[in-house]
Order: structure tokens, then C-alpha cells, then sequence
């Protein structure tokens, strides 16, 4: 072919390329179009490969790796030095809130501080014209400031720190301080490990970012302090910074536990119909079995932290609740492919409700198992005893003698014998409402009709 180029190149004609589209059609054609989306494929996962090895050594390396720099640094005058450079005109901003939250040590605190001192984000205007920043600190932006290792000098890459090149604003122990007082108030743990990995904690909102009210908003996780114990919630996040009577509030530990259990039940009920995976295998079925009966007994035992893997997102109500479960992190559970995992075990959807009883909240997701109240038993026990010493003719006083209680006590709480039957057979069996609690029984004037004792108590008419 070259020579011919040669011979010929002095003659007044050309040569033409002429490419032909290759068929798509039939066997040959699916394999060629197979084979060439396999290479695109291998090349894209190269490429990408490389970009991402390349990062993860100049951040080794101490490098800034481009981006808007942080508040308190611009990027290195010179393009071919990957380093950042203190601006000495925020360095006095990012130095005011790290010394008001070792001060405050409290974030809302903080960020009406800032406010009140005029404290502002930095102002970024790209190569496009538009502007970015320049407005009040938020109380986010303020814990991503006090969170970020460039300030202390050093280099995030993922869940490691190198050292940087760069100068640090805030000194490295004073950096660490903030730190550990940061992670005391914390909500949920670092990141930089698994919390399941890690042993199970009580006071980790193991629910975070996962659950949305009727309205769209995100419940986030607070708390409240009583003396040295950590009272946690789930409430609605606009409640965070304005009253809504609208907003949810959740008690943290039952609110988990209920949706430990609804999960576990889901699970347990799609194993019992052998619906987990999409086309069941029988060779695997005895191993698949055991790693869901394992993975549904965690969830029963109190390993609540599994929750934050296995749940995509939920949306909450006021009478159901539903949730999406995330594919990879079940089938890595499970021990089986992503792809086998069948859809219906993606999702769950289970009635919800909410009761007060007394000063605590009754959380119930699904159908309400029986729970008998010890403690409704016990003073129905007593009622009956004392109503068959009354019959038998022995006095108030006698009888409130004999117990060592007032002869009050026992005027208010012998009249529990004259409940419904069908009230004192739903409070032998745990079946009683909710709300049903012993100090509504005896303060409330109960009517002597049990039909009318029945409906103002709440239950369910036959």
C-alpha cells in the first residue's frame, strides 16, 4: 500500500477513505456492538482509575487538589503551585469562631454570635460573573469550618488526613479541643469507621438523614439534658429554629426500636415466603436462610445501628410509614449478589400511630402486639381482692388497715372490679388502648354503664 502511495503520488488522482458502518443485525452484529461498549467501558474505568490514584497521592503528597478554597485561604498566586495561602483578612473570622465555640460550645450560640458580630462567609466570584457567599453564617458553615483539617493545616482525603503544605490558622491542639467538644455534643459519631464495626452505642441517631415528616422535612436528630443523662429525639428540622405546632417530635430510643422491629418483621416475612431473592436457588437457600434468621435476631436484639445501612429513605405520617431499603447494603447482608435481591423486599410500607400515656410516648409501627401492663394487673388483681372482702363484710377502714393505705386509696382503686368485662379481659390480654394507663382508670368518674366505660375509654365498639 505504501508503495503504491509512492508510485502514484506524482498522477493526478487521489486516494479515498471509505469507512462502512458495520450491521447491528443478527448474532455477529450484537457481538460487535458487545465487544466495543466492553472496551469503551475498560477505558472509562482506566481513566477514571488514574484520576482518582493521582488525587488520593498529591493529597499524600499535602497538595490542594483545586476547588473553592475555604474561608480564611485563597488558592497559590502561582497556577502550577497546588497550595493554598492565608487571607489575612478572613484568618481573624475563622480565628473568632473557633475561640466562640470553645467559649459557647454551642453551635446555635455561635452562629448568633457571629451574627450580631457580623461575621460573614467567604465571597467567591467565578470565571462566569455569577458571586457566591458573602452572607451570614449559617449554622452548618459554622460546623463545617470548625470540622475541616486545612485549617489545622493538614489534608481530608476521604476518611484520611495527611499533613498539608500549606500554613495553619488554628493551632493543632487547640484544632483537637474543638474536636473532642464537637463529638461530645454530637448527634452520631464521626465518620472514619462503621458504627456497627465499632460496637453498638445507644446515644447514636442511628436514624439520621433517613426519615421525612407529612410536609417533606427532614427529621433531625437533638437532644435535651437532664442532669447527666442525654434525652435524644428525631424532631421536624424547621423546629430547630422556629416553633411549628405542626412539627414532629419523636423520642429517639423507642422511635428506632420500633422501626428495628417493623424492619425485622418485614424481612422475617418475606423469608417465610421465600421471596427475598428473585429466582431461589436451592443450593443456596440453606446458607441464605441462615444469614437472614442471623441478620433478623440482630435487628431483634437491639443492634440498632444496622439501620443507617439498611434503609435508603422513609417517609412518615400520621397514620402509615414507609421505607425503601438500600440494594447493595442488604445484599452484603444477605451474602448474595445485588442484582438477585428481589423488589419487594425494597420496600415497606406499615401503619403508624402515636399515643401518649402518662408522660411517655407509645410509639406502635405495624399491627399492635399484645403488651400487658404489669403494673394495670397488679391493681386489678388488688381491686378484686378488696371487692370480695367488702361483699364478705369486712369495712373500708379494715381493709385499709390491712393493706397499710389510706382509706382513699382503696375507694379509688377497688372500682376497678366494676370494669367491662370485655375492659378487664383486654387488660389480662395486653389488648387495652394505648393510651389506657392506671391513673386515668382511677382518677377519671368512670360510669357505672359499660358500654359508656368502654367508648370513653377508647375501645373498639363490637
Amino acid at each position: 500500500m505504501a508503495q503504491s502511495l509512492l508510485s502514484n503520488q506524482n498522477k493526478p488522482y487521489c486516494f479515498l477513505s471509505e469507512r462502512e458502518l458495520p450491521t447491528l443485525i443478527g448474532d455477529l452484529g450484537r457481538l460487535t456492538l458487545n465487544m466495543l461498549l466492553s472496551f469503551a467501558q475498560f477505558e472509562r474505568e482506566v481513566t477514571a482509575e488514574r484520576i482518582r490514584d493521582k488525587i488520593a497521592a498529591s493529597k499524600k503528597r499535602g497538595l490542594w487538589m483545586g476547588g473553592v478554597p475555604p474561608l480564611g485561604y485563597d488558592a497559590h498566586p502561582d497556577p502550577n503551585t497546588r497550595s493554598l495561602v492565608v487571607n489575612e483578612t478572613e484568618r481573624g473570622t475563622v480565628e473568632a469562631l473557633y475561640a466562640l465555640y470553645e467559649d459557647l460550645g454551642c453551635l446555635r450560640a455561635v452562629e448568633r454570635e457571629a451574627a450580631i458580630r457580623g461575621l460573614r462567609s467567604k465571597r467567591h466570584v467565578f470565571s462566569t460573573g455569577r458571586e457566591q457567599g458573602g452572607g451570614p453564617l449559617s449554622r452548618g458553615q459554622i460546623h463545617h469550618i470548625l470540622c475541616n483539617p486545612v485549617y489545622a493545616g493538614r489534608i481530608r482525603h476521604k476518611d484520611k488526613v495527611f499533613d498539608g503544605q500549606h500554613a495553619a490558622i488554628i493551632a493543632t491542639d487547640f484544632w483537637d479541643r474543638v474536636q473532642a467538644k464537637l463529638q461530645e455534643a454530637s448527634g452520631r459519631p464521626r465518620r472514619g469507621g462503621c458504627a456497627i464495626q465499632k460496637g453498638r452505642r445507644t446515644d447514636v441517631a442511628v436514624l439520621t438523614g433517613k426519615f421525612r415528616d407529612p410536609t417533606g422535612d427532614r427529621l433531625t436528630p437533638t437532644h435535651t439534658k437532664r442532669g447527666s443523662q442525654r434525652i435524644r429525639y428525631y424532631v421536624s428540622n424547621r423546629l430547630l429554629s422556629r416553633h411549628d405546632p405542626a412539627g414532629w417530635r419523636l423520642p429517639a430510643g423507642r422511635f428506632e426500636a420500633s422501626v428495628a422491629a417493623r424492619v425485622a418483621d418485614h424481612l422475617d416475612l418475606m423469608a417465610e415466603r421465600h421471596t427475598l431473592v428473585t429466582i431461589p436457588d436451592i443450593g443456596a437457600g440453606p446458607r441464605l436462610e441462615d444469614n437472614a434468621r442471623a441478620l433478623i435476631n440482630r435487628l431483634r436484639n437491639g443492634e440498632n445501628d444496622l439501620l443507617s445501612v439498611i434503609i435508603h429513605n422513609a417517609q412518615i405520617s400520621t397514620d402509615h410509614l414507609s421505607m425503601t431499603f438500600d440494594r447493595d447494603a442488604l445484599a452484603d447482608l444477605l451474602q448474595v449478589p445485588p442484582g438477585d435481591i428481589s423488589d419487594n423486599v425494597l420496600s415497606c410500607t406499615a401503619p403508624f400511630e402515636t399515643r401518649r400515656r402518662g408522660v411517655e410516648t407509645r410509639i406502635v409501627i405495624g399491627d399492635v402486639k399484645p403488651a400487658p401492663d404489669l403494673t394495670m394487673l397488679r391493681a386489678l388483681a388488688k381491686a378484686h381482692g378488696w371487692m370480695a372482702a367488702l361483699k364478705s363484710g369486712s369495712s373500708i377502714s379494715e381493709v385499709a388497715r390491712s393493706e397499710n393505705v389510706s382509706e382513699a386509696f382503696i375507694r379509688t382503686r377497688a372500682q376497678l372490679a366494676c370494669l367491662s368485662p370485655r375492659l378487664q379481659r383486654a387488660i389480662l390480654d395486653g389488648t387495652q388502648p394505648l393510651d389506657l394507663t392506671l391513673e386515668k382508670l382511677v382518677r377519671g368518674q368512670l360510669p357505672l354503664d359499660w358500654s359508656e366505660q368502654e367508648r370513653r375509654l377508647g375501645l373498639t365498639v363490637r
